[in-house]
C-alpha cells in the first residue's frame, strides 16, 4: 500500500478557514450575501492570519 500524505489538523483548519473566506468574500461580492456586514469577512480574513502564524510557530519547534 502507498502511503498517502496526511495534512497536520491545524493546516486543515487553516485551509478550511481559507476556503469558507473565499466562498463568503465571493458570494458577497456576488450579491447573494449582501446582507452580512464588512466585519464578519474582517474577521474571517484575521482568523486566518492567526491560524496561519499559529501554524507557523508549530512547526519551527
Amino acid at each position: 500500500m502507498a502511503n498517502r500524505f496526511r495534512l497536520r489538523p491545524i493546516t486543515q483548519l487553516l485551509l478550511a478557514t481559507m476556503a469558507m473566506t473565499a466562498i463568503v468574500w465571493i458570494l458577497r461580492g456576488i450579491g447573494l450575501l449582501a446582507f452580512l456586514p464588512g466585519i464578519i469577512i474582517w474577521l474571517l480574513l484575521l482568523s486566518c492570519f492567526a491560524i496561519a502564524l499559529f501554524s507557523s510557530l508549530q512547526s519551527t519547534r
